[in-house]
């Protein structure tokens, strides 16, 4: 079902809407692999994500019927493949923008692109591109988020949030997609016009223990470091007793520990 609700240029006027998916991105993949050209900024939502991913092959899983489970097509074209990573800052900001709306605390990024809230996790987003020679031809931008979920299983109810045990009351999933696809049309046009300095310095604001020394692990292993900054490449950069290090994604853990002064 194809549906035009959204007050925007382009993000989310092609809208799909499906009962059942085992993956929006999938999906969306799927549609852009067709002969026939995809507008850009077309959205996929699904009632139920039965086989959702995360970053580096993770499941991600929702309840059905109480969550965005979205995808979303771009082709940023315009952005070379050494300054992709501002992608992914300028979907974190919209998500982070969009939910913002709703909640009363901060809503954070914890690198490189979980969505978090008082110390837990709100939702996560993967982005999957296609390249072609030094650019990115096109984007699907995988984003779930914990809405009307009430509960987690034992080993996630520590870990993660959503909106409603925040409020206490439902929030129309319609609404939260609203937010999502204007304040993604906003970040996508901000990235567009090439002014990256504005999404590094909003992105920073937003990140996570930034500039807050805490307990991170590699293999095995705890250390302390402060977060100061993240590279156009998306390293993420740590001032540690052992001098600044740069980390890949999946390189180091977040240790859910107390902030440390």
């Amino acid at each position: 079902m194809q549906n035009n609700t959204f007050s925007t240029l382009f993000v989310g006027q092609n809208l799909i809407k499906l009962k059942e998916v085992d993956s929006t991105n999938n999906f969306l993949k799927n549609l852009v692999s067709k002969s026939e050209p995809l507008p850009e900024g077309t959205v996929i939502m699904a009632d139920n994500q039965f086989a959702g991913r995360g970053q580096q092959e993770s499941v991600w899983q929702t309840e059905a019927g109480k969550n965005i489970s979205t995808s979303i097509y771009l082709r940023p074209n315009f952005l070379p493949l050494n300054k992709q990573f501002y992608l992914n800052i300028a979907v974190s900001l919209a998500v982070s923008d969009a939910l913002s709306c709703f909640l009363p605390e901060a809503v954070q990024v914890k690198w490189p692109n979980d969505i978090y809230t008082n110390g837990k996790k709100l939702g996560g987003i993967l982005i999957e591109n296609t390249l072609t020679g030094s650019f990115i031809k096109s984007s699907v931008i995988g984003i779930g988020l914990n809405i009307n979920q009430q509960g987690f299983r034992a080993d996630l109810s520590t870990k993660a949030t959503s909106v409603i045990q925040i409020l206490q009351k439902e929030t129309p999933l319609e609404a939260v997609m609203e937010k999502i696809v204007v304040f993604m049309e906003k970040y996508y046009l901000i990235l567009k016009s090439g002014n990256y300095a504005i999404l590094q310095n909003d992105y920073l604001k937003r990140l996570y223990k930034f500039d807050t020394l805490a307990d991170y692990q590699q293999n095995g292993q705890i250390f302390e470091g402060k977060i100061t900054g993240v590279e156009e490449s998306g390293r993420l950069v740590m001032e540690t007793a052992g001098g600044l290090r740069s980390f890949n994604f999946k390189e180091i853990e977040f240790i859910h520990t107390q902030n440390k002064t």
